[in-house]
C-alpha cells in the first residue's frame, strides 16, 4: 500500500510539473492580461543583475519549477518500481517526499491557485500516509 500511494503522489507531481513546462513554453498561460505588465517585465532587470530582464527570469523560474516537480517523478518512480526495498530502509528515502510535500502544499496555498493546491494536497496526502506505513 505505501508503494502504490508513493507511486500515486510522485505521478501527480510530475504531471503537475509537466503541464506547467508545456503552458511555461508552448502557451500563454502564465503570461499576464495586462500587455503592458509584460511590456514593463520584458524592458527591466531585477536588482540583482542587469544580465536578464524580469520576464526572462519569471520564464526560468517557471521552467525550473516544473523542472523540480518533474525530477521528483523521474527519480522516485523508477526507485519505487525496481528498488521499493531502498525506500522502505531508507527514513530518507520514505520521508523526503512528504517534506518536499509539505513546502510545495505551503508554498500552493499561499502563493498559487486552486488546481495545483488541490493536487499538492492530494499527493501529500499520499506522501504522508506512505511515510507512516512505512516507519511505524
Amino acid at each position: 500500500m505505501a508503494q502504490m500511494l508513493l507511486l500515486v503522489g510522485v505521478s501527480i507531481f510530475g504531471i503537475l510539473g509537466t503541464v506547467h513546462l508545456i503552458y511555461t513554453f508552448f502557451t500563454d498561460k502564465f503570461s499576464p492580461y495586462d500587455p503592458l505588465v509584460a511590456d514593463a517585465m520584458k524592458s527591466t532587470s531585477p536588482r540583482l543583475t542587469k544580465q536578464t530582464t524580469v520576464w526572462r527570469a519569471w520564464i526560468g523560474f517557471n521552467a525550473s519549477h516544473s523542472l523540480g516537480a518533474m525530477l521528483l517523478a523521474a527519480v522516485y518512480i523508477p526507485l519505487l518500481v525496481m528498488h521499493f526495498n531502498i525506500v522502505q530502509n531508507s527514513l530518507w528515502f520514505s520521508a523526503l517526499p512528504a517534506l518536499l510535500g509539505c513546502a510545495y502544499f505551503m508554498l500552493a496555498r499561499k502563493y498559487w491557485f486552486k488546481i495545483p493546491f488541490v493536487g499538492i494536497s492530494i499527493a501529500l496526502m499520499c506522501f504522508i500516509a506512505a511515510a507512516l506505513l512505512i516507519n511505524l
